[in-house]
């Protein structure tokens, strides 16, 4: 699960669902362990930096990571690290694991992934959607040849704390903004002690609840005037980034408007039409300051409103079209093996893909809700902005993600809603429509649902090579 869909989906698993904070045993390695440790109060010393405020902040961080044996794994032949972002002051521990690429990572950019939930692992998107290889449900390692680290080093980290293998006994991460201080400081210190890939392009990439995440993470560095992280695009895929715009959507995506085939009756469609003005008018409250109470509000009646009708008929909230093949999927017993968390220096015993914890925390400072596309005029000022959607996804469909990027309001506004549709092909393939003015693009993926790498592994690697590589900039 990358999204979750309130708490009429968690109520009934609260009691079993346990995460990686003071319920697990967590075993800190020693320092022995680790092939590379860099303390941020090092890296500050060396910028002479200490009286900057974002800079001294940096000297809580530490980051530790090991050179994980290829032929250990089997996952990639590539040279890989995984390891931990400390926040010694805070007790919070972030797992991360990076995988060079397979052409030529002297040159080739590196890209950032993350994954949603709040509270999902970005190991989802490593084995099941975009990483080198896939985990069947047998435990079968299976070689993925569309692998974003075809052309690109990619970092996959569990994020916030308490998700996948990060961990803390002490305080929760509990806002995306909040979340964006800590991949700062990962990215800063990776950065510092791996110089190797400093000077590459990097981008940042994820999907879903990333559609919070990485606006928050994208406008912290390019606010940063001395920052060592080469930004140079943002991407969000089936991203929940303007609820008040989005959840406009849900009613014609539901009922037949969106390409595919209606899942809900006349009946429930009307009811939809009828509550969409009280549900953006909570929106609006939680959009103009209003308290986590209200946002909470926004986020309840809303779900009720548009969630549910959907989820009550069984149907998927990822994928429109019935009767779709579930994924063959062993992630959660392959990450939980010995040798396996072992080989990563996993300091946590076991792996769950959502962590129900981190999600209500979420929740309860009404983050669901905030208005994170204002934080996108800003990036655009800086680096280009793609967002894409798998056009069969219900819960962040590509009719609401079309929508309020066309309905942002920036300089390039015009510009975008008078701009030609432009149709993506891989050979004779045409996997996608792209729309594109001003550093701002959006493509509709054509035939996949919210994993959007899974359904069109080939079209999404067409799509990613061709973004990083400059293709669309204009």
């Amino acid at each position: 699960m990358q999204i979750f869909t309130g708490l009429f989906a968690i109520a009934a698993t609260i009691s079993t669902v346990a995460g990686n904070g003071a319920s697990s045993r967590i075993r800190q390695r020693p320092d022995e362990f680790w092939d590379h440790i860099i303390k941020g109060s090092d890296v500050v010393d060396s910028m002479h930096a200490a009286r900057d405020q974002d800079s001294s902040e940096l000297a809580n961080f530490n980051m530790r990571a090991k050179a994980v044996d290829p032929s250990s794994l089997g996952i990639d032949t590539v040279k890989q690290y995984s390891g931990y972002l400390d926040n010694e002051a805070e007790d919070k521990h972030l797992f991360y694991w990076f995988f060079e690429s397979r052409n030529d990572p002297s040159t080739d950019p590196v890209v950032l992934w993350l994954n949603g939930g709040p509270g999902c692992s970005s190991l989802i998107g490593l084995f099941d959607e975009l990483g080198p290889s896939r985990i069947l449900s047998n435990l079968t390692i299976v070689h993925n040849p569309h692998a974003w680290n075809n052309n690109a080093s990619v970092i996959f980290i569990d994020q916030p704390v308490n998700t996948g293998f990060s961990y803390t006994n002490k305080n929760e991460t509990t806002s995306s903004l909040a979340a964006a201080y800590d991949l700062y400081a990962l990215l800063t210190l990776f950065f510092t002690e791996f110089p190797e890939y400093s000077t590459q392009d990097f981008h940042i990439a994820g999907e879903s609840y990333a559609g919070h995440y990485i606006p928050s993470i994208g406008h912290k560095i390019v606010s940063e005037p001395d920052t060592i992280i080469n930004l140079k695009s943002i991407l969000i895929g089936n991203g929940l980034t303007d609820a008040l715009t989005q959840y406009a959507y849900f009613r014609p995506m539901g009922c037949g408007e969106g390409g595919y085939a209606a899942v809900l009756s006349e009946e429930t469609c009307q009811a939809m039409e009828s509550n969409l003005p009280s549900c953006q008018e909570a929106i609006q409250k939680c959009y103009d300051g209003g308290a986590n109470t209200v946002c909470i509000n926004a986020f309840n009646s809303c779900n009720r409103q548009f969630i549910t009708p959907y989820s009550s008929t069984g149907a998927d909230l990822y994928d429109v079209r019935p009767n779709q093949p579930e994924l063959d999927s062993g992630i959660d017993e392959w990450l939980n093996k010995p040798e396996v968390i072992e080989a990563l220096g996993v300091e946590v015993d076991g792996f769950e893909q959502c962590d129900t914890t981190v999600y209500l925390e979420f929740l309860w400072t009404g983050d669901w809700m905030q208005p994170m596309h204002r934080l996108i005029p800003d990036i655009l000022a800086k680096i280009p902005v793609l967002i894409y959607a798998g056009d069969a996804d219900y819960i962040c469909n590509w009719l609401g993600n079309r929508a309020w990027y066309k309905a942002l309001d920036w300089p390039g506004k015009e510009a975008v809603n008078s701009a030609q549709v432009e149709a993506l092909y891989v050979g004779d393939e045409h996997y996608g429509n792209l729309t594109v003015a001003e550093n701002f693009a959006f493509i509709q993926i054509f035939q996949a649902g919210h994993y959007v790498p899974t359904h069109q592994p080939v079209g999404s690697l067409d799509m990613l090579n061709r973004w990083v590589g400059g293709e669309w900039a204009n």
